[in-house]
């Protein structure tokens, strides 16, 4: 049984990762329905926070049905993270989690995301304080290191362990490879055999097959998976997954009536969330990937991603399930 504090998530638990305009609540409420064990928001900022900004404080929006929830905050100032902390609980998340990984320049700059692998010792510091902040478990998700010669991330997930965290997600790249390259794994599974870790360790990266799912389980032996990208317009991968791990079957190919709803109720549950504008704007970078490998297919998509009304993308899903509705995927 793999646990984050108190919380029980059962064998080799499958974790919604936390990605900036996708992991918002409608998109989290699919995947949960559909196998995630526990569910991480946007990456919060922790200065957009303390200062009120509408698109922070709306990241912080969770719904019962979401439970286990984990709110992600990014940072590099310790009184902002600490003030954040006030904030976040509020919220009443069941995690709090520290975006230590981020790549991007725009966050990495500021010293925070990534940024602080340059930092151990602020990192570990950061960490233990925003601990004894709060009796809500922290977790953090971070990356193997800055560059390929200052990879420390056993000694790294070891002190963070120490000052109190109560899980760590590893993405297996470093900052400098950003999502270049293939993910290693092998040094996720280090800090795993690491005789004094006793907290849960997942592996991040390139689990984009059920395959790769039991390979990061049996082979490498982690805790748990966390995904990412391989989710984006496909949010019954998490069912994907663990009925391989029950069969070593694949599941039967999800069915274009499937698809067609769940991107309909994605698009409705986004502009009750957002509103009309960006409810239509921000569900787009899903459809290729709801409707991915269909022949003569450019015309619906172009319909869907460049429409501003939210009638011509239902109208758009109606014509696709008039065409395409018996379309069997492969």
């Amino acid at each position: 049984m793999v646990k984050i504090g108190d919380i029980e998530l059962g064998d080799f638990p499958l974790l919604l990762a936390p990605m900036e305009d996708v992991s918002d609540p409608p998109f989290r409420a699919l995947c949960k329905e559909q196998g995630a064990d526990v569910v991480y928001t946007e990456f919060v900022s922790s200065e957009g926070l303390i200062r009120n900004a509408a698109k922070s404080v709306m990241k912080l929006d969770i719904y019962e049905k979401e439970r286990p929830v984990g709110i992600q905050i990014f940072g590099a100032n310790m009184d902002s993270m600490l003030q954040t902390i006030d904030i976040v609980e509020r919220s009443n998340p069941d995690i709090i989690d520290i975006n230590f990984g981020c790549p991007v320049k725009k966050v990495v700059s500021k010293g925070a995301g990534a940024g602080i692998l340059k930092d151990v010792c602020l990192m570990e510091k950061l960490t233990a304080e925003m601990v004894k902040r709060t009796n809500l478990p922290v977790t953090v998700k971070t990356r193997l290191g800055w560059d390929h010669d200052s990879i420390k991330i056993v000694e790294v997930a070891e002190r963070l362990q120490d000052v109190g965290i109560k899980s760590i997600a590893i993405h297996g790249r470093t900052r400098a490879q950003m999502y270049k390259g293939n993910a290693d794994w092998k040094p996720i599974a280090d800090v795993k055999n690491n005789p004094r870790m006793y907290i849960p360790v997942f592996g991040n990266g390139d689990v984009n097959t059920p395959e790769s799912a039991v390979e990061m389980r049996d082979t490498y032996g982690l805790d748990g998976a966390m995904i990412g990208r391989a989710s984006i317009g496909n949010p019954w991968f998490f069912k994907q997954v663990k009925h391989y791990f029950e069969t070593s079957e694949h599941l039967a190919p999800i069915s274009m009536p499937e698809r067609v709803e769940a991107a309909r109720r994605h698009l409705q549950m986004s502009i009750d969330w957002k509103g009309e504008k960006l409810g239509v704007f921000e569900t787009r970078r899903h459809y290729t990937n709801y409707f991915k490998g269909i022949p003569n297919f450019k015309e619906y998509r172009m319909k869907m991603v460049t429409s501003d009304d939210s009638k011509d993308v239902f109208a758009a899903f109606d014509e696709v399930l008039e065409k395409f509705g018996d379309y069997q995927f492969a």
